[in-house]
């Protein structure tokens, strides 16, 4: 059911529905907009950078409320082991990144493309490590301090609102920099990473998650592009880069890139894939992201906006 068990700012319990509010009330217009975008984008060959930032500030206008209500606090996916449940298993990706990196009390983390800050938490608490969250949109900028507030974190994280592709720091100001799947919103990946690499110290970690597709992608291949267009429909993208381009644009940029893998090719075979939890699986925990529970919820939403307990849009933002 499209309503969510929330903690409000005094810990109460309370109960909300989805709304799409960083739009603002102009759902629908924004819809229109976000859509045009990438109908326009697909007609120019498949990549659009004009228009970009625009566009991704749209999304998480529209998508924040229901991805908080549908997916929790930390906006990125994980592979997850048997047994082991759907947030244990986003904090231990979280985790396992700060491991990597070498995170530790003291040192200042810089968030690149924070969301609302759930990572930033998650990895302050865990490494006892000083994290600011850098993100363009103001509504998550909002949603972050509300959280970090009621998590007690606020002498720990902070958060700042810029473009990540022009960071408001100076040079050599941070111990260690991660992202996760947020680089992937960059129209050029060499002047994202050459600002990452400008505002880290010497010596210092960028650790990333990043979107990419892999040397199995076949551009000819219809079903493979339908994949590409709705991931970067449904994420916000303006494009996909190969690993290879990723790994090259880090070079460029002046990284000595000391390790890299496709996450997702780990699986043991009792591991559990990042898209499971958005599986067209006929079962009651996951009717929701089946094509019966996509219509049920899309029929609700659009009744709600009939009798304008909702803003008209709401349910285009669902779909």
């Amino acid at each position: 059911l499209p309503l969510v068990y929330m903690e409000s700012e005094r810990d109460a319990p309370i109960y909300r529905i989805p709304t799409a509010a960083g739009a603002a009330g102009n759902v629908k217009s924004s819809v229109d907009q976000y859509v045009k975008f990438h109908n326009e984008k697909e007609t120019e060959g498949g990549s659009r950078t004009e228009g970009y930032a625009e566009m991704i500030n749209q999304y998480y206008d529209l998508v924040t409320d229901f991805y908080e209500w549908g997916w929790g606090q930390s906006f990125h996916f994980a592979n997850r082991y048997k047994g082991e449940n759907f947030y244990s298993s986003i904090a231990r990706s979280e985790h396992w990144l700060a491991l990597q990196m070498g995170l530790k009390p003291g040192m200042k983390v810089l968030d690149v493309g924070c969301g609302i800050g759930g990572p930033a938490r998650e990895i302050a608490r865990f490494s006892g490590c000083n994290v600011t969250g850098i993100n363009n949109n103001e509504y998550q900028i909002t949603r972050a301090n509300k959280h970090t507030k009621s998590s007690m974190l606020e002498e720990q994280v902070d958060f700042v609102k810029g473009n990540f592709m022009e960071l408001p720091f100076p040079d050599n100001h941070f111990d260690a920099i991660y992202q996760i799947e947020a680089t992937a919103h960059a129209p050029d990946k060499v002047a994202c990473y050459s600002e990452i690499f400008r505002v880290l110290k010497p010596g210092g970690v960028f650790g990333s998650y990043e979107w990419c597709l892999t040397k199995n992608y076949d551009p000819e291949n219809e079903e493979h592009r339908n994949i590409k267009r709705g991931i970067e429909e449904g994420d916000g993208l303006p494009d996909i880069a190969t690993t290879e381009q990723v790994v090259e644009a880090m070079i460029a940029a002046g990284f000595n890139v000391t390790a890299q893998e496709d996450r997702c090719m780990k699986l043991s075979p009792c591991d559990i894939p990042w898209y499971e939890p958005i599986e067209s699986r006929y079962s009651i925990k996951n009717i929701h992201h089946t094509a019966v529970g996509h219509k049920f919820v899309t029929t609700f939403l659009r009744t709600l906006e009939r009798v304008k307990l909702l803003n008209d849009g709401t349910a285009g933002v669902q779909e």
